[in-house]
């Protein structure tokens, strides 16, 4: 495994980290300031502050704990591509049920000039489980 894959695969671990410990700086820190998500069935997500945004208004009532499964990383000079599998669980802090997604997600991801990958776009595919 080169050391780009590895710093790809520790972002993702650190992604999942954060977002555990309701660390949203440190979430946010991951990303480009232009990143965009898509989801199925909602218009893109754009901008960083944007993500921030729903981030920490789901974190003011919610507990996220979410693992990623890497099936692939391919780096072709400052720019790579990383496909996952996500299971993301979404708990009430006041009880109540917990909801559970899960599937696919490919990411882009961008080298910065100190060495340090950032995600710029993401695209994910989770379903309810069941």
């Amino acid at each position: 495994m080169t050391a780009d894959e590895q710093a790809i695969r520790a972002l993702v671990a650190e992604w999942h980290i954060a977002t555990a410990a309701g660390d949203v700086d440190a979430v946010l820190g991951l990303m480009a300031e232009d990143v965009v998500f898509l989801v199925a069935g909602q218009p893109p997500m754009k901008g960083r502050s944007t993500f921030e945004k729903g981030l920490r208004g789901l974190l003011a009532s919610h507990r996220v704990h979410s693992s990623a499964d890497v099936q692939e990383i391919e780096v072709s000079g400052n720019l790579a591509y990383c496909w996952s599998v996500l299971n993301v669980e979404v708990s009430p802090v006041d009880g109540g049920d917990k909801v559970v997604r899960s599937g696919s997600a490919l990411s882009i991801l961008r080298k910065q000039a100190d060495g340090a990958w950032i995600m710029v776009r993401d695209a994910n595919l989770l379903a309810l489980k069941s």
